[in-house]
């Protein structure tokens, strides 16, 4: 079949959810609730830490900031989402495509590079703790902290603009739920083979963080079996299990979603695997952090009884 080189497409639309039609708005409100509960639980995170003075180190510096990330990284996608679920017309145009994968992945991606860093702080934390505050000051945390956030966005830029250079003349249905990087190249009418491309980079830069964040935590717990004190050893354990239960959410759901190369999965196991990786795991980010940290529920408390939360009383 001949493809129409001449015709431009200036918009796609989406099809990642074809066959619930009909019900499209009893999916709209448990969406529409989880994405208030992400914002306002993050929310809650990041004021938490930044309002209670003995949360002010290393370790909950790099929390709040995750948390603040992960508002605008859902921010990117699920208002959209909600918008195709009670519109007729489920179309998004091409640059506004563009901008949702830029922001969508960069925004990932510094966070997967605060997560990797977040599990070095914890290595030198537990492993070398004399040397610790020498080496984890402030001015390095907020160096570390803006290096993410910089270099994850700075790293998708030629990604981005080497996209918004293709050809797009043949069919503009996007067999997903949001602007991502596979169904949008399959549109191109350019070769394809840069798919596979694109396909290795991406996995070499999650295989890459997924050791680095690995080693780290064998090594924590090897180090953390060997205190003798039953006391001391759960305490450590709690402070570093809910760093590895956001890092097994987060990396779990990008492999399903990146390290699968040319498999194809049907379209309601590829639309659960996307709602795991956009939606799910950013839900479960603020119950792990709040509920697996005693300091964190103490600061989460006192913030939510401070005078300034609650309604001013007539006098």
């Amino acid at each position: 079949m001949r493809i129409n080189r001449t015709t431009s497409v200036t918009e796609f639309l989406f099809s990642g959810l074809p066959e619930f039609e009909d019900g499209r708005f009893l999916f709209f409100i448990p969406l529409f609730f989880i994405y208030v509960f992400i914002v306002i639980g993050n929310l809650i995170v990041f004021f938490a830490v930044r309002m209670d003075t003995r949360l002010h180190n290393p370790m909950y510096n790099f929390i709040s900031i995750f948390s603040f990330l992960e508002i605008w990284y859902t921010t990117a996608t699920i208002p959209k989402m909600l918008s195709n679920l009670i519109s007729k017309r489920r179309t998004i145009s091409l640059i506004g495509c563009l901008l949702q994968m830029y922001f969508f992945h960069s925004l990932g991606n510094s966070e997967g590079i605060l997560l990797t860093t977040m599990a070095i702080d914890r290595y030198i934390a537990i492993c070398n703790p004399l040397r610790y505050p020498t080496i984890m000051t402030p001015r390095l945390c907020a160096q570390l902290s803006a290096g993410s956030c910089i270099f994850g966005f700075l790293v998708l830029l030629p990604e981005i603009a080497w996209i918004s250079t293709l050809p797009f003349c043949g069919p503009n249905q996007i067999h997903q739920i949001f602007c991502d990087f596979e169904p949008v190249l399959r549109l191109a009418c350019t070769d394809t083979s840069m798919i596979l491309v694109e396909d290795v980079v991406h996995a070499v830069a999650i295989i890459f963080s997924v050791l680095v964040i690995a080693f780290s935590y064998i090594r924590i717990i090897t180090v953390i079996l060997r205190i003798p004190s039953g006391e001391g050893r759960r305490k450590a354990f709690s402070t570093c299990a809910a760093h590895l239960g956001v890092f097994l959410m987060f990396y779990g759901s990008v492999s399903l979603m990146y390290l699968r190369f040319s498999a194809t999965f049907p379209p309601v196991l590829d639309t659960a695997i996307a709602l795991m990786f956009a939606v799910l795991a950013p839900f479960f980010n603020p119950i792990i952090y709040s509920l697996r940290n005693k300091d964190m529920k103490t600061a989460i408390k006192k913030l939510l009884s401070s005078p300034t939360m609650l309604p001013t009383s007539a006098s």
